[in-house]
């Protein structure tokens, strides 16, 4: 089975840009980048030329030395056995980080043959990046950001199209929707399954929930043995201790990001950079406190605190040893829990609509879950409930010292709006900030 995915259209859109450069996508491991390319490629090209460096090592000596296309191109076609042609032909650089030159390659592509189709792909370049091991081709490439799937995608892949396009209508129309019900349903589903794509095509095609978690934890036991493989001893023990603290910090009461919670001892000094390389490998997200509700939103953020997310609500409730059961409404020990997991999937939501999410708080300890920033909107802010219970002080008074133009309250509830508040249910939170 296909997954359709948002990038299908991205891809094909940078393909018939007339200003098209080297593109570059960019995600964690096991968001479906190969695969993304690969299927993108085999409809709209001929043929490909596909090296894949973390496999195949040894051809990352064809760029120890000229890496103009002149020089690179004939070895790559001799070595590939693929003929090229540059204008039926994509090439593909998969797990570029493990060959940093084949990234740096791509700035004489821009410069010297930029009527090529050329993509790169790479799981670590935000922590190749990091450590200094490459140069970044800045101005000379384009770049996709691919996450996992959304809950929009994760409808496509359970074949309801229709019920998410009329999803999209209800969001535009703050009109009551007779699907409420059914589409509460298939969003807590996709709380436990979430948008790892592995997991979601064992969904749709029949697993049940232990077969999904059992695919689930081998990509978090991948992810752990990244951590000790790209990173030294000292620093990769830090780096576990803050991505196993992370699903604690979402339990507790409060979800700002404390020190306390991995050690009582620890300090932010000594877990700045760990945090920062689990940023960088995408696994997790910052949602950083803003002092003013006025835009620019960003001007006023307080990068000393922070919530921290992690980049799937599948993988987290998975983390937190959660099922179905403990997500229902009147469940004690998922009482615990379901903020923090709501407001992890609403998270992941904005990230993968292109919104950039704070949070805003105050020292009487009012605080609104999200802030962001949308066009011609100002600094809107996001009121998170996991049930139907909309009661909220810390809103009103955020509305009241910014008078937004309008107030967005995510809940089981459906559509609709009165005195300002815009009432959207969990399963359309993907529906904000898109045009």
């Amino acid at each position: 089975m296909e997954l359709k995915r948002r990038i299908d259209a991205e891809l094909l859109a940078w393909k018939v840009s007339p200003s098209r450069k080297p593109l570059v996508v960019h995600g964690a491991r096991q968001v479906g980048k190969t695969h993304s390319v690969l299927a993108f490629a085999e409809h709209a090209f001929e043929r490909v030329i596909y090296i894949d460096f973390s496999a195949q090592k040894d051809l990352c000596a064809l760029f120890d030395g000229d890496i103009t296309p002149e020089a690179l191109l004939p070895q790559i076609e001799a070595a590939s056995g693929v003929d090229f042609d540059p204008a039926t032909t994509l090439v593909f650089f998969d797990e570029v980080q493990a060959c940093p030159r084949a990234l740096t390659a791509l700035k004489y592509f821009y410069e010297r043959a930029p009527e090529c189709y050329v993509i790169a792909a790479g799981s670590l370049l935000g922590v190749a990046l990091g450590r200094g091991e490459y140069s970044y081709p800045v101005g000379k490439v384009d770049a996709l950001a691919l996450h996992p799937l959304d809950f929009e995608e994760f409808l496509w892949a359970s074949g309801e199209e229709k019920l998410a396009n009329l999803i999209k209508k209800a969001y535009a129309s703050n009109a009551l929707f007779g699907l409420h019900e059914r589409a509460l349903r298939l969003y807590r589903s996709y709380l436990l399954v979430g948008g790892l794509p592995e997991a979601v095509l064992a969904h749709v095609e029949g697993a049940r929930l232990p077969a999904v978690r059992s695919i689930q934890q081998g990509i978090a036991d991948a992810y752990l043995a990244d951590m000790t493989k790209y990173a030294s001893p000292l620093d990769s023990s830090k780096i576990l201790n803050v991505w196993r603290s992370v699903p604690e910090q979402l339990a507790k009461e409060n979800h700002k990001f404390q020190y306390a919670t991995i050690a009582s001892s620890a300090r932010a000094f000594q877990y700045e950079a760990p945090i920062n390389w689990l940023h960088a490998a995408g696994l997790i997200s910052f949602c950083y406190r803003v002092s003013e509700g006025r835009k620019p939103i960003r001007a006023f953020a307080q990068h000393d605190f922070f919530k921290l997310y992690v980049l799937d609500v599948g993988l987290l409730t998975t983390l937190q040893g959660l099922d179905a059961s403990d997500l229902e409404p009147a469940s004690d020990k998922g009482s615990r829990f379901r903020g923090g997991v709501v407001e992890n999937y609403v998270m992941q939501q904005l990230r993968a609509s292109g919104v950039e999410p704070f949070y805003w708080g105050t020292a009487s300890k009012a605080e609104v879950d999200f802030v962001v920033q949308l066009e011609g909107e100002g600094a809107i802010p996001i009121e998170v409930k996991s049930g139907a219970n909309v009661s909220a002080r810390s809103l009103e008074a955020y509305r009241k010292a910014y008078d937004p133009p309008v107030v967005l309250r995510l809940s089981t509830k459906n559509f609709g709006f009165e005195r300002g508040i815009k009432s959207v249910p969990l399963y359309a939170a993907h529906c904000i900030g898109r045009r």
